[in-house]
């Protein structure tokens, strides 16, 4: 694969505030990429520094194998789709599609076959002549990807395009970006604080935290075998459960805290008394008649086609594929096949 995109060891300082630190990044050729983080990670920072909107402090940036240091955002031939659509309100679709082209010195003529073209790719060939007033939410939205797409560029870069939609929507228009990346054989960079939008959405996941790079990789990669406690917490949903404990005298179980000293067996040997944090997620627990360990019952819900349990302190959610009789109050047992519970230290919060 080529590399399309390429950042070596970038910082981005605001004064004294350090944004991004030592980002090392390769988007090759045709792949969907995440940013993924919680506010303030630094994400858009990221993408608006490929784009040239922010310029880097220092570290090499390049595109299409060019260094982009210094280069002007209208030279760097990448177009940035916004959360806030960024229409023109006094143009017609069709001239907020072509308005780019005419820039550059494109007819009328021209820009209207383009125009055409796009439209039939994006679903906007009935609302050519109307304005962005006249326009749906989704409707503004690809007018916004199609303005992107007719300049033909080496990367589309989404700064949190879906936010302002509603949720039904919004599952919606993630499936047509993904579709017209795939049609257009794109390379994509998509800032999202949504981890389901990256899991679903991208090939390769970047997990950014206070302007360092967490983890990266497959969107499955990131969810079997997160690097640390906090990429663990924030990929997947509902989130993976946390506890801390110890490791019993045989080596091969842990001593939960706070469980009242309830067991867990282990799927390999640890030094005994060592401290860990063992993590499950709330799709891998299972209730029974008896267990490895107790919870008390705080809630149960039900979608119909799950049951979501939560514990009485809310430190435990158990997800269910069937419906449960249990209510508030119940103490239920819950076990888990070991393999599937992850382990980290309890003072680096790095991986087992």
């Amino acid at each position: 694969m080529t590399a399309q995109i390429e950042l070596q060891a970038v910082d981005k300082h605001y004064g004294a505030f350090h944004a991004l630190k030592g980002i090392d990044l390769t988007i090759e050729k045709g792949s969907f990429v995440a940013l993924v983080g919680p506010s303030g990670c630094g994400k858009s920072t990221l993408l608006r520094s490929i784009a040239g909107l922010e310029t880097i402090s220092s570290g090499t940036l390049r595109i299409a194998g060019e260094t982009m240091n210094g280069v002007p955002p209208r030279k760097r031939d990448v177009a940035m789709v916004f959360q806030s659509y960024a229409l023109y309100p006094h143009m017609s679709v069709e001239d907020n599609l072509t308005y780019s082209l005419r820039l550059r010195g494109a007819s009328r003529a021209e820009g209207h076959d383009k125009a055409s073209e796009v439209a039939g790719t994006t679903g906007l060939s009935a609302l050519l002549g109307r304005f962005p007033r006249q326009l749906s939410g989704g409707q503004r939205q690809r007018v916004a990807m199609g303005r992107a797409i007719i300049r033909n560029p080496k990367a589309f870069l989404f700064d949190e395009p879906l936010s302002n939609l509603d949720a039904a929507l919004r599952v919606q228009m993630r499936k047509e970006i993904r579709s017209l990346h795939d049609r257009l054989g794109a390379t994509s960079v998509y800032v999202t604080h949504d981890q389901i939008e990256a899991m679903t959405m991208a090939d390769h996941v970047v997990v950014l935290r206070d302007g360092v790079v967490e983890q990266q990789g497959a969107p499955l990669e990131l969810y079997d075998f997160p690097a640390n406690r906090f990429v663990a917490g924030f990929i997947g949903s509902p989130a993976m459960n946390f506890v801390t404990a110890s490791v019993g005298s045989d080596g091969r179980s842990l001593v939960l805290d706070g469980l009242h000293g309830e067991r867990l067996p282990l799927d390999r040997e640890l030094e005994p008394g060592r401290k860990v944090i063992a993590g499950m997620r709330p799709e891998h627990l299972r209730s029974g008649e008896s267990g490895a360990f107790h919870i008390e019952v705080g809630a149960v819900e039900t979608t119909g086609s799950a049951t979501f349990i939560s514990s009485s302190d809310d430190s435990f959610t158990v997800v269910q594929g069937e419906r449960s009789a249990l209510k508030r109050g119940d103490r239920v047992a819950l076990n888990i096949d070991p393999g599937l519970v992850h382990l980290f230290d309890a003072a680096t919060e790095k991986r087992l």
